[in-house]
């Protein structure tokens, strides 16, 4: 599991650096052809990876109820993010990871509802979510990508 968290701190970093490098106009512009933005997509990487590992282990998240509902599945940007909101996500990124790392750690997952994702990967306890989670944060940076070069 080490790599599994070396992997996804290294990519939330480049994530962060996104963050740090776009304008919040940037962040909130959603180009066309795309459905949509940068920041959204930070949100919504941040909100699963919490639904993911902690939700389906019947523990409390580390994200407010405010924010699944603006970035969970099913979802797109309806409103423009405030400069606040992009520092709290900025936190985020790294300090969600940092604390799941400590958790998983700590054995604190023990319980899991297994879950099926859309690409039909049967999730069955917390290490698999993790697995399937930098896969997933792998789409959303490549979508950031792609979107970087119309903004």
């Amino acid at each position: 599991m080490h790599q599994t968290f070396d992997i996804t701190k290294t990519s939330r970093k480049v994530l962060s650096q996104i963050l740090e490098n776009h304008t919040l106009e940037q962040l909130n512009k959603i180009p066309e052809g795309f459905k949509n933005n940068l920041i959204w997509n930070i949100g919504h990487i941040i909100v699963v990876q919490q639904m993911l590992v902690y939700k389906l282990s019947g523990l409390p998240m580390m994200i407010s109820d405010e924010m699944v509902e603006k970035y969970k599945k099913g979802t797109k940007p309806e409103h423009i993010v405030t400069q606040e909101e992009v520092d709290e996500m900025k936190y985020l990124l790294i300090e969600t990871i940092n604390q799941t790392e400590v958790d998983f750690n700590n054995n604190i997952f023990k319980n899991y509802q297994e879950f099926t994702t859309m690409l039909g990967f049967t999730l069955k306890n917390a290490e698999d979510a993790l697995s399937f989670n930098y896969y997933h944060e792998a789409v959303h940076t490549g979508i950031m990508l792609g979107i970087r070069k119309f903004i």
